[in-house]
């Protein structure tokens, strides 16, 4: 039996190893999109495929990497595996990812000789712009997982074929390299911590490390009382006309709890998500709910069982598109936090934003003519707490990208930034007020197409307890746009506004001084003040 200090020292590396993969993508990247949003992640999985210990940036990434290694094993037997292999994947059906984007590689931990680990990154490439979202083969190249290097060789040809899809090459070269750069750390830090230690040492804290989670969840689900809870929301975005019903219900049993998802069936169009997505987006909910300080691990997931109707938004099948999936998980969120706001409300936040908001613009380089796109998510409020008012302007629940310096973005692209600002007034009232959501206006100094994703168009974030919904998601331009996309000529403007969040606990329990402060603050406007507070003006 290893012994616990052992197991958590052991732990603590493993955590390092996969925290310093990530800032070495991040420094060694191109992209704006890595170098400066952060749009990317690393992890460590033991032989099996199963996750060690991912890094703390984007949740939603742990779904391109739940399946990635057993597609590999089923292609690739491990007895031809050598050092120095990488591996290359990112389709939704045959790579275990959950949308083109986002590129994964991974790479062989050999010790004595003898193949113990996998070191993984994914790195979302801002790229495959200006395309159509009817089913996945509109929407970029469809890699299954390949050998990227064979034996520490570049697979030129493979490379080739990779960059030829691409719009921007020379931007995706230069990540792949940076990706390269963090896997190689990944497996010399690992190597290093088995030469210290001995691999069957390591081995065994890694899986000491997942039981130790499964104990965690476990015993946070036995917290809750036993019984089933429901709850329904619906879903709109700029590609789908009108609304989508979806409805969740959470089965709690001792210390194990089972999910059973409804949703309508899979639609033409960008949104649907993969199996992968959901369990992902399933894990993080569940896990920020019983016990945020439970390991981010394989182990986790054990007391958990999931179902969705196959071929529906929330379950696709092949060929459906899923480069828009995100928003919807974060409506999966939104779900399972309203069904569990019934059995623990102190553990639950508010509706938050209930997107991920990201606007792409694509055209050429007035200078030389170069193909180049942008991308960028925005973040919006974050739900009130039950002791405590919502987060002002953020990413929320899947996605934990940073916003693009405006000098970066005014320095790099034919675009302007005319406003940038949170929105007074958004967040619910309450006796904790919900977070303010963004406001984004862009000019295009060149012509350039557009493509706008996101959600709460239609349907306000709900409060709880009371609490009063937050405000609605906009989108405007001065161009017309067709169902969230369409060209901006020079001059042409487009204003995104996100979406607030709920409040928590009757507004007339709010302190009156803290109305005050949130109106002289103008996070508050006087109508609110007036007619939700009850201020006297």
């Amino acid at each position: 039996m290893i012994d616990p200090i052992t197991v958590e020292v052991i732990g603590s590396a493993l955590s390092s190893i996969a925290e310093e993969m990530g800032e070495a993508l991040v420094r060694a990247s191109y992209s704006t999109n890595i170098k400066e949003r952060r749009d990317c992640s690393t992890a460590l999985f033991d032989l099996e495929g199963r996750t060690l210990c991912q890094a703390e940036h984007i949740p939603m990434h742990l779904g391109s990497f739940l399946d990635l290694i057993p597609h590999i094993m089923r292609r690739h037997p491990i007895e031809q595996m050598r050092p120095g292999d990488v591996f290359c994947g990112n389709d939704a059906y045959q790579g275990g990812g959950t949308h083109l984007p986002d590129i994964v590689l991974a790479e062989p931990v050999f010790v004595d000789g003898a193949m113990l680990a996998w070191a993984v990154n994914l790195a979302h490439h801002a790229d495959f712009a200006d395309r159509g979202h009817a089913h996945i083969y509109q929407e970029g190249l469809r890699i299954p997982p390949i050998r990227l290097y064979s034996a520490g060789v570049l697979q030129q040809d493979v490379q080739a074929l990779i960059l030829l899809n691409c719009q921007v090459p020379r931007e995706r070269l230069s990540d792949f390299r940076a990706q390269m750069a963090a896997n190689r750390l990944g497996v010399q830090r690992l190597q290093g911590l088995c030469a210290k230690y001995g691999r069957e040492t390591v081995m065994q804290a890694g899986a000491a490390l997942q039981d130790y989670a499964e104990r965690k969840m476990r015993a946070g689900i036995a917290l809750i009382p036993d019984g089933v809870y429901r709850f329904a929301d619906r879903y709109d975005c700029p590609e789908i006309d009108g609304e989508l019903d979806l409805s969740c219900a959470i089965t709690v049993t001792g210390g194990q709890m089972h999910l059973a998802f409804e949703a309508p069936p899979q639609v033409r169009a960008g949104l649907n998500m993969t199996m992968t997505a959901l369990l992902s987006t399933v894990y993080y909910a569940v896990k920020a709910i019983v016990d945020p300080t439970i390991l981010p691990n394989a182990g986790l997931a054990r007391p958990l069982s999931v179902t969705a109707p196959a071929g529906s938004i929330v379950n696709c099948v092949h060929p459906a598109a899923v480069n828009g999936r995100l928003s919807l998980c974060q409506r999966v969120v939104d779900l399972i936090f309203g069904a569990l706001a019934q059995a623990v409300p102190e553990q639950v936040t508010a509706a938050s934003n209930g997107a991920c908001f990201s606007i792409t613009f694509a055209g050429h380089q007035p200078a030389d003519g170069a193909l180049w796109v942008y991308l960028e998510t925005i973040g919006g409020g974050s739900g009130a707490r039950f002791n405590k008012d919502g987060l002002d302007g953020v990413h929320v629940h899947m996605t934990n990208t940073s916003n693009l310096p405006v000098e970066a973005l005014e320095l790099e692209y034919p675009l302007i930034l005319l406003r940038y600002e949170l929105v007074d007034g958004s967040g619910g009232a309450g006796q904790y007020r919900g977070g303010m959501a963004i406001r984004r206006v862009y000019r295009a100094d060149h012509d350039c197409h557009v493509r706008v994703d996101g959600a709460r168009l239609l349907l306000t974030p709900w409060g709880l307890d009371g609490g009063l919904d937050g405000g609605k998601a906009t989108i405007q331009a001065s161009a017309l746009l067709d169902h969230g996309s369409g060209m901006l000529r020079q001059g042409d403007w487009i204003e995104v506004v996100t979406g607030g969040s709920g409040g928590y606990g009757p507004p007339a329990a709010r302190p009156r001084d803290a109305v005050a402060r949130d109106l002289a603050e103008r996070r508050i406007d006087a109508e609110t003040a007036v007619q939700a507070y009850g201020l006297s003006l």
